[in-house]
């Protein structure tokens, strides 16, 4: 049984916490619960009515609705942000990380950032031939399109839709640089687009690993590929030339912190050329959802990692101030950063990545441009 009541302007850990319809098991999910966005004017909360009804189970599946893009190219102005435009093939991700700063965007389609965000996608059909259009637009002006940016364009339905793989063929075509970051290894099928674009000096990778730690991996990130396997495909990038970075993201205070020097070591000696670290986000939807993960999961830990989450973020859960939001603030941020810093000179790893090229770019034709022979 359900009811409908009024959403409350301030989301608690209690609002989330019974939220599932009866007899749904949330198998291998980053959330366990399912509440209203901060957009809707009524949420919906599961309850028992004491009926003694048995309840039939079964496992949460994954469904796509498919959109057909205007554009496909977004644009952004953030000042801490290296790139000033991005590509996201999938909204919502069905890796399903507990952590995921992109969750509070499926609020905007009026779904849930807990379950929805992993169980409800959708693929943006067309994207190749939308931005071939958006490329051969006469204000076009060519610098690198980041992918990878909100959710991953390796998540597992790319396997059977190559949404992504049709993007990388249009900028292949044209010589148009472009950066990614995933934690999928179905990149790896894409080796054979991405290596000759490498020669060029046209892209570069970023694969992020959170832990080391299977287990906590399989926590933390249920449907994405397990960290070992990760190090397998910077190498497998590495050996054919495309050069990677490992990305550290995001560092979880008392939780995954002690492992940075053992990441950025185990991603040098498997081919990775730079590293960065960005600092758990929990914005919006995101704190009372990780927060949820924290007394599931490791509720011996719960109070002392958000305690040290608001002791970088200024006492809240979240501080989205450009310049400090990645990184944090205080004693402990910059003990971090001091520490990247040691490890990046005893790996030989760099902070800077490589400078892509833009001069190579070749304007796609327009429809009707290319004159007939006859």
């Amino acid at each position: 049984m359900s009811h409908e009541s009024r959403n409350p302007s301030h989301l608690s850990s209690d609002f989330f916490s019974d939220t599932l319809p009866l007899g749904l098991v949330p198998k291998a999910r980053g959330s366990t619960s399912n509440a209203a966005g901060r957009f809707e004017r009524l949420a919906r909360e599961t309850f028992i009515d004491g009926w003694d009804a048995e309840l039939e189970q079964s496992v949460m599946r994954t469904t796509t609705v498919d959109e057909r893009p205007r554009k496909i190219i977004t644009r952004n102005d953030s000042p801490d942000i290296p790139f000033d435009r991005s590509i996201n093939p999938y909204r919502g991700c069905e890796h399903g990380c507990s952590y995921c700063f992109a969750r509070p965007s499926h609020a905007y389609l009026g779904l849930s950032p807990g379950l929805d965000f992993e169980t409800r996608l959708t693929r943006k059909l067309g994207a190749a031939e939308v931005l071939r259009r958006e490329l051969s637009a006469k204000s076009y002006e060519v610098a690198p399109i980041a992918m990878g940016t909100n959710t991953d364009p390796y998540q597992p339905i790319e396997a059977r839709d190559r949404i992504m793989r049709s993007i990388l063929e249009v900028l292949a075509e044209h010589n148009h640089p472009v950066t990614i970051v995933t934690k999928g290894t179905l990149i790896e099928r894409d080796i054979d687009i991405l290596a000759p674009m490498a020669a060029k000096g046209l892209v570069h990778v970023g694969v992020s690993v959170t832990t080391l730690g299977s287990r906590l991996s399989r926590q933390l990130e249920p449907r994405a590929p397990v960290p070992a396997r990760r190090l397998k495909t910077i190498r497998a990038l590495s050996e054919a030339g495309i050069p990677v970075r490992v990305m550290v993201a995001p560092i979880i205070p008392a939780l995954t912190d002690h492992e940075l020097e053992a990441i950025l070591t185990a991603a040098a000696t498997h081919g990775a050329k730079a590293a960065a670290y960005i600092m758990l986000r929990l914005p919006l939807e995101v704190a009372p959802l990780f927060e949820e993960w924290l007394e599931t999961h490791v509720p011996d830990r719960a109070a002392r990692v958000m305690n040290r989450v608001r002791e970088l973020r200024g006492g809240k859960a979240n501080d989205s101030t450009f310049g400090t939001r990645m990184r944090g603030e205080g004693e402990w941020a910059e003990l971090m950063s001091k520490r990247f810093e040691v490890a990046l000179s005893r790996t030989g790893l760099s902070r800077k990545g490589t400078v892509l090229r833009t001069d190579l770019f070749a304007v796609p034709p327009k429809p009707g441009d290319q004159l007939s022979l006859f």
